[in-house]
């Protein structure tokens, strides 16, 4: 499997309501690169730019967005955990969410450059692909749970060496 992580732009929140609250009018539903809204049962979370996010609301943040490029198909095992583990073994604290196509990444502004290292010890975008083989030169250990490596791509060209 190869997969392609896109490194976003701009700076995320996880806003928390009330779940009898409606959708906020300071929420613009076509923000970049993502608004992410869900029901449940005891909550209203929001997922949004965080220079949208009003003084006072009870938020996380701020966040930056790895995007698993879709579409994925829904019969594959391990494409989302084939980025978080090597995140979670970083210690890095993770908010992950899945759409239709695709699935996200969040990791703490703060901590971008510990996820973008973890994330380039498991990447093909470090050891390219062999055109003849389709193989990756990195071979996991025994002690590493195999998973899928995916091809890092970035939309911050600042944001990788």
């Amino acid at each position: 499997m190869n997969l392609t992580l896109n490194l976003h732009q701009g700076e995320l929140s996880i806003v928390r309501l009330s779940p009898q609250a409606v959708l906020p009018a300071w929420l613009d539903l076509a923000a970049r690169p993502l608004v992410s809204v869900t029901f449940a049962a005891n909550e209203l979370s929001i997922v949004c730019p965080t220079n949208l996010v009003p003084p006072g609301h009870r938020s996380e943040g701020p966040w930056r967005a790895f995007e698993i490029e879709g579409p994925i198909d829904f019969a594959l095992t391990g494409v989302l955990a084939s980025v978080l583990h090597p995140l979670a073994a970083a210690g890095l604290s993770i908010f992950a969410l899945s759409t239709y196509d695709t699935d996200w990444a969040l990791v703490r502004s703060e901590k971008l450059a510990t996820a973008q290292a973890a994330l380039r010890r498991i990447s093909s975008f470090a050891r390219p692909r062999s055109a003849e083989t389709g193989s990756s030169a990195h071979h996991p250990s025994s002690e590493t749970p195999t998973y899928p490596a995916p091809v890092v791509q970035t939309r911050d060209p600042a944001a990788l060496p």
